[in-house]
């Protein structure tokens, strides 16, 4: 089998192994952890440096990262031949104590995700104790020293979440996913953009002016960088990037990401009358159809292989 492997991949360092045969349920999962991420990046910028004019937009932020995750990280235990084993990637089994290997992407995500969970819980909680929705003393998680460790925490947990997918493509030895450190990066941005795209998605109308022009200036940067980033990865393994984004993918690469949802949405968000009052969420709309297409074509074009 892996001779036939050898015989039909681009040339690569690496010797591919089996696919590991992921789905939808993976590339649904990278798209909500990407947003989740984003969201929660963004969010923890605006409290650590905003005003309380911005609390209305991070408030959206912190919703969307929770809700996100939540729905997202049970699509990871699904995914498994033995979903209630999951436990084992927490707990020892043996000898007891967590389970921590700092050296491997699958297990440091898995507790990214669970600092990740705090964080941005205990930043919702304060959110909605804001305004009411929740007992008066979560406020302690949304101000003053508390809020900003808080802020903090969900900065660096959000770009981690975000960026840690790419990290665990990388670190297999697949076509495409084992021949470019550029994908963490590239799915780090991804999700800042995709994240900014849902809070303005559903936070444009209620979230200061301000706010929102911030939020959309943050994600034309990353989606700039993002296309850069993309440039970068078919310049430096284009005898990869040829065999494995030809035909369909390349397609939906070049027109469904960056035409469709990179591109077009700069220029939307330059031009925010261009389509009258659904100019702004149509372009957040369309990063996240383009968020969704990069990862379906990462993931299922070297899956094809």
């Amino acid at each position: 089998m892996n001779g036939f492997l050898l015989q039909v991949a681009p040339p690569s360092p690496t010797w591919f192994t089996d696919s590991p045969e992921w789905g939808w349920y993976i590339v649904v999962y990278f798209f909500l952890g990407g947003i989740a991420g984003g969201a929660a990046f963004l969010s923890g910028l605006l409290d650590l440096f905003g005003n309380r004019l911005d609390r209305r937009m991070t408030r959206v932020g912190y919703l969307i990262a929770l809700v996100t995750i939540i729905i997202g990280g049970p699509l990871l235990v699904i995914d498994l031949t033995l979903p209630g084993r999951f436990w084992h990637m927490i707990w020892k089994s043996d000898t007891g104590g967590p389970m921590f290997k700092y050296y491997s992407p699958i297990s440091l995500g898995v507790w990214i995700i669970l600092a990740f969970v705090i964080f941005v819980g205990l930043a919702a909680a304060a959110s909605l104790a804001d305004i009411g929705k929740f007992p008066r003393w979560f406020t302690t998680f949304g101000e003053g020293i508390v809020g900003k460790i808080v802020a903090l925490g969900c900065v660096i947990t959000g770009s981690a979440l975000a960026g840690y997918t790419g990290l665990v493509l990388t670190g297999t030895n697949r076509p495409l996913w084992g021949d470019s450190a550029w994908i963490t990066l590239l799915f780090l941005l991804s999700g800042i953009s995709a994240g900014g795209a849902a809070m303005i998605l559903f936070g444009w109308r209620q979230g200061h002016p301000g706010s929102v022009r911030w939020i959309e200036q943050m994600e034309s940067y990353s989606s700039v960088l993002e296309l850069i980033v993309l440039a970068i990865i078919a310049a430096t393994i284009w005898s990869v990037v040829r065999v494995v984004w030809n035909g369909a993918w390349g397609a939906i690469l070049l027109f469904g990401v960056g035409v469709l949802g990179i591109v077009t949405p700069i220029v939307l968000y330059a031009r925010p009358r261009a389509l009258g009052t659904a100019t702004v969420p149509i372009a957040a709309f369309l990063v996240l159809v383009g968020s969704f297409l990069l990862r379906t074509v990462v993931i299922l074009s070297s899956e094809a292989i």
